[in-house]
């Protein structure tokens, strides 16, 4: 008898999101997810419009998060959702996972994880008392190259981790006009909503989970120097910081939203003793590895690259040179969470609770250090930290 699919709700994600398109796609690409249920908006007659769009009955479009979760908690089992997936702004990533894991639903969400570090580490008191599943999609570390080139580090391809250096610049926001004109871009700017940072908390939190999880370490103190370049905006749109790791190694990180011209220009470099590695987002099917006295090598994606770890073919959908990228990374993300729900000693792609913590003590490790121009602090320092 064939497994049924894996029932999904969505909060957020209505009409002008951009990134709750992006999820439902990639909730649908591996057939092993339903989106059945949903609250997609605040205001009741745009969540109803979307639900219409996306052929979800009106009996289970709700006007609001709580009572979506308390309705769907009262159906069968074979019938209630089985995760939410959370698409809203930042201020609403807490309140949504929290009312979803005391009413016993498992937690897939965008990051950053909550508003502010307070918050995380309330999120983890929960995740550890229900025992349910959370997840954060950090899509850049679910790319095949990606999850590659932390196994090459991790079985000591490069020998021991030096320096590692992680850029992330964007020109979106290049100009004053670009927020003003943009929805997505106000709320990213936005205190109230974005909490203590804009592009630190923003795609900062990208770069600082992708410079852990390739490097398989952790960082323990940075110093960093956040500007708001353009007039008027009330949060950072640019930031570099200095980073020490637990193994003495140090690290370089660069986040910005107003290098005008670029469009996603994700890219990290390892540079161990033996040798090095980088990977752009931009160009994701590829790896470069540069041995110490050897001709450059480059990796490539693809299901038929039998020098590919088993695991990372796993990940690949097509054969080497038929490129993959964002949405099949999310993708990935959905189907280990999915499998993970099913077969719960799965492995699972989506950062966890630990992860999404220590992302939200960076943010404010970051904020804290700027003020104190550019101090040296302590991330695990900050769990005090109020704003």
């Amino acid at each position: 008898m064939a497994q049924t699919k894996v029932r999904m709700a969505m909060v957020g994600g209505g009409e002008g999101a951009f990134i709750g398109a992006i999820h439902r796609i990639a909730a649908r690409l591996d057939n092993q997810i339903e989106l059945v249920a949903g609250c997609f908006s605040s205001q009741a007659e745009r969540s109803a419009a979307m639900a219409a769009q996306l052929g979800i009955s009106t009996a289970r479009c709700y006007d609001s998060y709580q009572q979506l979760f308390a309705a769907e908690a009262q159906l069968p089992p074979e019938q209630r959702i089985e995760f939410v997936t959370i698409v809203t702004p930042n201020h609403l990533h807490f309140p949504v996972a929290k009312a979803a894991l005391l009413a016993g639903f498992h937690v897939l969400s965008d990051k950053p994880a909550t508003l502010s570090l307070d918050e995380a580490l309330q999120l983890q008191a929960l995740v550890q008392q229900t025992g349910l599943r959370y997840g954060l999609t950090h899509t850049y570390a679910a790319y095949p190259m990606a999850q590659q080139a932390r196994l090459l580090v991790q079985q000591g391809h490069l020998g021991a981790v030096r320096r590692v250096a992680v850029s992330y610049p964007q020109g979106w926001l290049a100009d004053k006009a670009d927020s003003d004109s943009s929805a997505q871009a106000q709320w990213r700017l936005d205190p109230a909503r974005s909490g203590v940072s804009g592009c630190f908390a923003d795609i900062g939190t990208h770069a600082f989970q992708l410079a852990e999880f390739i490097s398989a370490l952790q960082v323990t103190e940075l110093c960093a120097d956040l500007a708001t370049v353009i007039d008027g905006r009330q949060l950072d749109d640019d930031g570099s910081a200095l980073l020490r790791f637990n193994n003495g190694a140090r690290g370089t990180l660069l986040a910005s939203q107003v290098c005008a011209g670029m469009g996603n220009g994700l890219q990290i470099s390892v540079y161990g003793e033996l040798g090095s590695l980088s990977w752009l987002q931009e160009q994701p099917n590829q790896l470069l590895v540069q041995m110490r006295g050897q001709p450059q090598q480059t990796w490539q994606a693809g299901t038929d690259n039998s020098y590919l770890a088993p695991q990372v073919r796993a990940w690949c959908r097509t054969p080497a040179g038929h490129p993959e990228g964002y949405l099949e990374a999310f993708a990935n993300i959905y189907r280990d969470f999915a499998l993970a729900l099913r077969q719960p000693t799965a492995s699972n792609l989506a950062a966890g609770i630990e992860q999404a913590v220590r992302g939200m003590a960076f943010v404010q490790a970051a904020v804290v250090s700027s003020r104190q121009n550019a101090a040296w602090v302590s991330l695990a320092g900050q769990y005090t930290f109020t704003g």
